[in-house]
């Protein structure tokens, strides 16, 4: 199995939970892509909240990743830098169009669909079962000093050296053979 963080240096762990999608569980019709056009998808961003994050903590990003997707970099569904350390959750849906849920200071950059907001699962049909690696990860900067063009394979790169501590929850998604 691709594991996205088998290669990264060892962090701190703290947690993440969600009252959108519990860890292992399967994503609700609202976090699959209407954008990519699943029937009864609707692009929505899940609700996260997080909490034991290591003392010298100063910013988070939150990132969404399949790393399931045909293609040979896995696929990003959300990123988003710059999160100041005072906050500890993101609404459902904050990953609209215009980050209408994030704090301020926050922003999205761009996903594999090539928009800056959450973009939902959209598996092909009959591709078997994809995982969504939802991660925070507590940075020991409080700017990630990449722009919103960035790619989010860029902010991991530049977070690389940064992050104190990760928490993942891993959701899944399957769309069966017509």
């Amino acid at each position: 199995m691709n594991d996205p963080f088998a290669r990264h240096p060892e962090t701190g762990t703290f947690t993440v939970t969600s009252s959108t999608v519990a860890d292992g569980a399967a994503w609700s019709k609202a976090q699959f892509s209407g954008a990519f056009g699943v029937p009864g998808g609707e692009d929505v961003s899940p609700q996260l909240s997080w909490s034991g994050a290591p003392e010298g903590t100063k910013s988070y990003l939150v990132t969404v990743y399949d790393p399931d997707a045909p293609t040979q970099s896995g696929f990003w569904h959300w990123a988003v830098a710059d999160i100041p350390a005072d906050v500890t959750s993101l609404p459902e849906g904050a990953g609209d169009d215009t980050g209408s849920g994030l704090p301020d200071g926050a922003y999205q950059l761009r996903n594999d669909a090539g928009q800056a907001r959450f973009i939902g699962a959209a598996p092909p049909a009959g591709h078997g079962q994809h995982r969504y690696f939802i991660t925070v990860h507590a940075l020991s900067t409080d700017k990630i000093g990449v722009g919103p063009d960035a790619t989010p394979a860029v902010l991991g790169f530049t977070a690389h050296n940064q992050t104190l501590a990760r928490a993942t929850i891993v959701a899944t998604g399957e769309i069966p053979a017509s």
